[in-house]
């Protein structure tokens, strides 16, 4: 009966509020609601959806809008400028200086079966943005499960078309290329308003019960390649140096060729000269040979003996200042 008493009273208490006060409450309340509700705010990496019963009608940019409250319009804020990633065969809990891993083990994502009939376990990342908010929410239903199924089966394609060596070592770049490649297009055929941003390959190593077998043929490799590249090395010390010796000789012997034949030739215009001179002043030509070579023999004699042309005969001359009085 106490009970009963309150309601009484208080609905005794609303009905004598006047109509007027009532309007105005209602009038307030649904100011407020319509302040916290049509009003909205899209981030600067974000981009505004609005549906209207269901309905899409239009695109927001970054700043204060307005919608129609009371559930009429619908908003949905899409991140078009952040870089999601999704990881394969691992799972980061923590980023940060020191990065705190799962423990959990994800070989049903990462073992991989290659194209010589061998088993790789291969850790990824792919990194995408979204590039059309609208086909993004509209054409995908489940966009992330999507993403990550596709990738998965682009990954296994790629590394089925490859041997082990090439997954593991020598190819893992342009494998993330292809994956990229493939992924995206199969992304553009389904409509997902997906742009893959990058696909890197983080740890790519064989299964743990082979991986010292496999260390040791990677090591044996190494120190095969050492060896080629110390003997290429040495290869091209010594073929330039070679090369260098016989192009110099070859010079040397040209620039000797060259030499003898340049001063044959000068021999033999001077010689002709000489000729020519002679046969016009013989006499002459004579004395200035004569003088000439005797200029050339003259210094390398040690003793002279002048004889007069009208000497009959010759009296050799003793040295007597040689040991005598």
């Amino acid at each position: 009966m106490e009970g009963f008493e309150e309601i009484k009273a208080s609905a005794q208490k609303i009905s004598k509020i006047s109509p007027r006060k009532f309007i105005a409450g209602v009038i307030v309340l649904a100011v407020i609601i319509i302040i916290f509700t049509g009003f909205y705010t899209i981030d600067p990496e974000e981009v505004g959806v609005i549906q209207r019963f269901g309905r899409y009608v239009s695109t927001t940019e970054p700043g204060l809008h307005f919608k129609i409250p009371f559930g009429i319009d619908f908003l949905t804020k899409v991140k078009v400028k952040h870089v999601f990633k999704e990881e394969f065969g691992f799972r980061t809990l923590k980023a940060g200086v020191q990065t705190k891993y799962s423990t959990r083990n994800y070989d049903h994502e990462s073992m991989m079966l290659t194209g010589d009939l061998n088993i790789a376990d291969v850790e990824w990342i792919v990194q995408y943005r979204i590039k059309d908010p609208i086909k993004f929410l509209f054409r995908i239903r489940y966009v992330r499960e999507t993403i990550r199924d596709l990738t998965e089966s682009v990954t296994r394609q790629v590394a089925g078309d490859r041997s082990v060596d090439e997954v593991i070592v020598l190819n893992r770049t342009e494998i993330a290329d292809e994956i990229q490649i493939i992924l995206q297009e199969h992304l553009d055929e389904y409509g997902a308003g997906i742009e893959v941003y990058t696909v890197n390959l983080q740890n790519v190593n064989p299964p743990d019960r082979v991986k010292p077998a496999f260390n040791e043929v990677n090591s044996a490799k190494q120190e095969r390649e050492k060896i080629i590249n110390q003997a290429w090395q040495q290869y091209n010390e010594a073929v330039p140096e070679a090369e260098g010796k016989a192009k110099r000789m070859i010079e040397e012997a040209e620039g000797y060729a060259i030499n003898r034949v340049n001063r044959a030739n000068g021999d033999a215009e001077r010689f002709i000269q000489m000729y020519e001179e002679y046969r016009f002043a013989k006499s002459v030509t004579k004395k200035r040979l004569y003088l000439e070579t005797m200029q050339k023999i003259l210094p390398n004699v040690e003793k002279l003996y002048i004889v007069d042309e009208d000497l009959k005969g010759l009296l050799p001359l003793l040295d007597l200042g040689k040991g005598g009085n």
